[in-house]
């Protein structure tokens, strides 16, 4: 009994790792395609390696700063706006404001 009661409590901890995804390789043959990835739109590209940076030639994800964010999935309905409740104030500037 104590025995089960361990791997039942282990279990959900082995189960993580299994759970998260790895990248598709960045190859020669995905040269150009995108993926998303951390809610950046990464695209697969040659970097140029170099004696400065220490790297080869390679293909690798291009996911930095100025990448633009994923698209909205369209298979989850988005919620529609809707305007606060009666007598709630949001401020100057926000939506559903009164004017000033």
């Amino acid at each position: 009994m104590h025995r089960l009661a361990v791997l039942l409590l282990a279990l959900p901890v082995l189960a993580l790792p299994a759970a998260a995804q790895a990248p598709p390789a960045c190859t020669r043959a995905r040269e150009g395609q995108v993926a998303c990835m951390a809610g950046k739109l990464c695209e697969c590209r040659f970097d140029r390696g170099g004696q400065m940076t220490g790297r080869p030639d390679r293909f690798a994800w291009d996911c930095g700063a100025l990448r633009p964010i994923c698209p909205p999935d369209p298979t989850i309905a988005q919620q529609p706006w809707s305007p606060p409740p009666v007598g709630v104030w949001m401020g100057p500037g926000r939506r559903g404001a009164p004017p000033p």
